[in-house]
């Protein structure tokens, strides 16, 4: 267990936060897909061309569940951190209105 300052929980929870709104939209199907086409080229000879993913339907959904874990671990710790923190402030700040 690591224990950092609340601004770097903030910054990790931003650059997580970002990274799974990233993952979010790779989500189509057809980024998996292996495309493969075949042209004739020359005599009795065809021309092949493959797309082939760089990772599969697999791999990009424990990538994207990693970090969306990660994500609710340092967002719960600043939640903690929101309910359990006390600050100093002047008695008026937590006063009613008096004309």
């Amino acid at each position: 267990m690591a224990t950092i300052t609340l601004a770097e929980a903030l910054l990790r929870r931003k650059e997580l936060n970002g990274k799974v709104d990233v993952l979010k939209n790779i989500k189509d199907k057809d980024c998996f897909e292996v495309r493969v086409s075949r042209v004739p080229a020359a005599e009795g000879i065809d021309e092949v061309t493959a797309a082939v993913p760089k990772m599969n339907a697999s791999q990009f959904t424990q990538e994207f569940d990693w970090h969306a874990r990660q994500l609710r671990l340092v967002d719960a710790a600043i939640q903690r951190a929101n309910w359990t923190t006390e600050v100093e402030v002047a008695d008026s700040v937590m006063g009613d209105f008096t004309d």
